[in-house]
């Protein structure tokens, strides 16, 4: 190991399949955790079948030691830094939650908007002077529509919530709204971003927040949301599911117009509810679409004009590449792209990896 590697690399390097990481360090009694890899550590594999992916690897015992080295210099199991953002600044919250969060009803002096120093002016909060809370934004809604037909499966959708703010234009990139009048519809989950840090000053209706830190301006309307004691994990073991829900899709993805690929972050439309949790590895395919077979069929001909539906042929799905879940909400999750063959488009499916 070389200081650099995440855990995927290593995995990837002599497994093949990075999300078998379990099978290197549970074979190893030296290594007490296995976030804790350190560089100049050695893993000794001896591989069954000449090839570290089919029934596990056996390791050598080189014995338990002390280990001397500082926690920031253990090595990642992903760079942190592909996904700062969304694990510091963004939350998905139920539809209760949301509708009753407190908010921003005025800013100090009546300005249009708020800024450090500034008191910002609350409903619905009840709190006691001195303390810590969140002043964050709504981006996207989640949410979930029944199939067109009995038997369809549900489809999965975006709606912006804040688009003449346009920032969480530049965040995700996602389907339109589309045409769904009179099909039954369910939230996932509502999006927020903090965008700022406040303490209380004075408890009432409203109450006065100062503002003492904030990325955009305040501004009414935003939204006030406790501190997390633990907002999210910093470490991650990458590991197969159990199982895999149905209807597991890219909802929506960062800094592109069409398509991601490799460390770039997915919205996607199952969440710890649904058995998601963080480490598990997936595979993302592509959809093969339904063609016309314009050989056997040509357009025009007797034969396509009288078997319509004898002409139409579904190509198969196609394998995109990996993501692995670093955070997750009750109905939606981030994932990291960690690897792939071809550009992870809207609307991809999840399986169980490959």
């Amino acid at each position: 190991m070389k200081r650099g590697d995440t855990l995927w690399d290593i995995s990837a390097r002599f497994l093949k399949k990075p999300w078998l990481w379990p099978e290197i360090w549970q074979a190893n009694p030296q290594v007490e955790n296995p976030h804790l890899i350190y560089p100049g550590d050695v893993l000794n594999l001896s591989y069954l079948n000449g090839n570290g992916g089919g029934g596990g690897a056996r390791l050598s015992n080189s014995g338990p030691h002390v280990r001397r080295d500082p926690l920031e210099e253990a090595i990642q199991p992903i760079n942190l830094k592909d996904i700062e953002p969304f694990l510091k600044n963004m939350r998905v919250v139920d539809e209760q939650t949301f509708k009753g969060l407190p908010y921003v009803v005025a800013v100090e002096e009546n300005k249009l908007r708020a800024t450090n120093g500034n008191l910002a002016y609350v409903r619905g909060l009840d709190a006691q002077p001195g303390g810590a809370y969140v002043i964050v934004r709504p981006t996207n809604l989640y949410y979930s529509v029944e199939g067109k037909k009995d038997g369809d499966p549900p489809t999965t959708h975006v709606r912006p919530l804040d688009a003449t703010h346009g920032q969480n234009k530049m965040l995700w990139h996602n389907n339109p709204v589309k045409n769904l009048f009179g099909r039954n519809s369910s939230v996932l989950g509502y999006e927020v971003e903090v965008i700022g840090n406040a303490q209380v000053t004075r408890s009432g209706d409203p109450s006065s927040l100062l503002i003492t830190y904030s990325d955009y301006e305040v501004r009414a309307g935003d939204l006030v949301m406790p501190v997390e004691d633990k907002p999210y994990d910093s470490h991650y073991l990458p590991h197969p599911p159990q199982s895999v829900p149905t209807s597991f899709e890219v909802l929506a993805f960062t800094d592109a117009l069409n398509a991601v690929g490799p460390k770039q972050v997915v919205a996607l439309s199952r969440g710890s509810a649904d058995g998601i949790e963080n480490g598990q590895v997936f595979s993302i395919y592509h959809p093969g679409e339904r063609v016309t077979d314009q050989y056997k069929y040509p357009e025009g001909g007797a034969r396509n004009f009288f078997n319509p539906n004898d002409s139409k042929v579904q190509l198969p799905s196609e394998f995109v590449g990996h993501v692995m879940i670093f955070r997750t909400f009750d109905r939606v999750s981030y994932g990291l792209v960690m690897d792939g063959l071809r550009p992870v488009k809207l609307n991809d499916v999840l399986t169980a990896p490959e």
